[in-house]
């Protein structure tokens, strides 16, 4: 190791060790990592069967949704038509007219997508459950069937939107379904607290039309922040879900592989997982913010921190 480097870290253990008891920096994650092949299967098909010059994107903001305006600018930049809609839940009243006018919107979308936040405080039980609830609503339920199923749609969710998708079971299985017991879910980092910071993610899977303008391989430098973010799902799920290609992006170390040290993977995500697909690829969730960038954001940050995600949306429908 150069002698910058051991100073460094010998300056970095000085520094945090006395709180350490205090407010720790590190967590037993295991050593699950997974390192396997990229999906080398059938790319994902990359022009949609509807046609739209500038697609429109629906945007919901629930109570405590926090990156609409980074969200919409994302798309706006990429040349798609944005709705915002503020969901009221201060009444059974008002509950009922923002289903109506989200059905109204999500009919007349072709991209649906859940930005990130703390929707409803995170409650009841956890992030993405007041979401969830909404969307079983039969009528919202039905809206986003037929997006998928007859309008050839995409569905996006970063942070509390992955949570959301996961806990509708949009993820990984394509369609809101009850989930089971063994179902993948997102839970409480293993440190047991909110993690704010840039990481790394590697794009493992060319299956999803959301990473059609990049390559499987590419590492990107991500701001993360989330106290609930750590991927459960039990081996045999893993294992399809790598088959399939459902494995979209992991956390890596400098090298580009990925690791469960916290360092690099802040939530101990099994196999260091960062983003799933649907089995087709057309819904993708990830706890990275990948609309947190700009010309003036992380300058000081080295690293490609453009996924290009937003303008993969928007090509998929031209």
């Amino acid at each position: 190791m150069p002698e910058a480097d051991i100073s460094l870290t010998a300056a970095q253990q000085a520094w945090e060790k006395p709180l350490e008891k205090v407010f720790s920096t590190k967590a037993d994650q295991g050593d699950a990592a997974a390192v396997f092949q990229s999906f080398a299967g059938p790319a994902a098909r990359m022009k949609s069967q509807t046609s739209a010059p500038r697609p429109r994107v629906f945007i919901p903001v629930f109570p405590g949704t926090n990156c609409e305006y980074d969200s919409a600018l994302a798309f706006e930049k990429a040349g798609g038509s944005v709705e915002t809609l503020i969901v009221r839940n201060l009444s059974a009243q008002a509950v009922e007219e923002s289903v109506r006018a989200i059905v109204r919107a999500v009919d007349q979308a072709q991209i649906l997508m859940f930005p990130g936040g703390f929707s409803a405080g995170d409650e009841p039980e956890g992030s993405g459950k007041f979401i969830a609830s909404l969307f079983h609503n039969p009528a919202l339920t039905d809206a986003v069937t037929r997006l998928l199923q007859e309008r050839d749609g995409l569905i996006l969710g970063i942070c509390n939107g992955f949570q959301a998708l996961i806990k509708l079971g949009l993820l990984p299985y394509g369609e809101i379904r009850p989930l089971t017991a063994d179902s993948p879910t997102l839970t409480f980092n293993r440190i047991g607290r909110h993690m704010s910071r840039m990481v790394q993610t590697r794009v493992v899977s060319n299956l999803s039309p959301w990473l059609s303008q990049v390559r499987t391989g590419d590492v990107h430098t991500i701001a993360i922040s989330h106290g609930e973010g750590r991927l459960v799902a039990g081996p045999a799920h893993r294992q399809r879900l790598a088959a399939a290609g459902q494995i979209a992006t992991q956390y890596v170390d400098a090298a580009g592989n990925p690791s469960m040290d916290i360092t690099v993977n802040p939530n101990g995500s099994d196999w260091a997982i960062e983003g799933l697909t649907s089995p087709d690829g057309r819904i993708f969730g990830k706890m990275g913010h990948s609309e947190r960038i700009g010309r003036f954001v992380a300058v000081n940050v080295p690293g490609a921190k453009d996924q290009r995600i937003f303008e993969a949306g928007v090509a998929y429908f031209r």
